[in-house]
């Protein structure tokens, strides 16, 4: 993350997102496949590490060296055909309203505290020694007799699919394919995420 400065003089936090060139790799039409959407790859990955369907299906597209990432857009209006590059320009403006999905970073195992913001015992005195952040009570009495499902109780945290809506883009940067979007967006530094009109 940064941030820029508007024309107000208001300190803004952004993240700068690096989007494209990417290719398209297929495109589906009404008539044969029952909807339109188009198929972006981007990014670089070697060859010994592709399966050879893919390395088929690039080289269908005129692609000699294989990408990493392979998306479908439903109701795209860009008129392309297979191999053509789709850039940051034709697709954003400044002031257009995007969301962003990504992978949260992953948290490990974290208890109740961090997890579900829970208060914990929050007593230092009358034997509360080693009790500090415990879930506290989890089951019922004599009926039931067992911990209900959903209980919100310490697990796996984060490393989870997550999806922003209603960012604003706030600079588009055609030359060098960077996209300025207001805030932060999941994931660590270097990950992939996927830009939604």
């Amino acid at each position: 993350m940064t941030s820029i400065y508007d024309s107000n003089g208001k300190n803004v936090a952004c993240t700068i997102i690096e989007a494209g060139p990417c290719v398209v790799t297929q495109v589906r039409t009404e008539d044969t496949d029952g909807y339109t959407a188009i198929q972006l790859a981007y990014g670089d990955r070697k060859h010994k590490n592709t399966p050879k369907p893919l390395m088929g299906h690039f080289k269908a597209a005129g692609l000699e060296d294989p990408l990493h990432k392979v998306k479908e857009f439903r109701d795209m209006n860009l008129a392309k055909s297979l191999g053509d590059e789709v850039t940051v320009g034709e697709v954003f403006q400044e002031g257009d309203k995007v969301s962003v999905v990504g992978t949260s970073k992953g948290k490990g195992f974290q208890g109740v505290v961090k997890r579900h913001g829970f208060g914990g015992v929050m007593q230092q005195t009358h034997g509360q020694h080693n009790r500090l952040r415990a879930p506290g009570s989890l089951g019922n009495s004599s009926f039931a007799a067992k911990v209900m499902k959903g209980m919100r109780m310490g697990g796996h945290m984060g490393n989870e699919q997550v999806k922003l809506r209603r960012l604003q883009v706030l600079k588009v940067f055609p030359d060098q394919n960077l996209i300025l979007v207001k805030g932060a967006v999941p994931g660590h530094k270097g990950a992939y995420v996927f830009i939604e009109k």
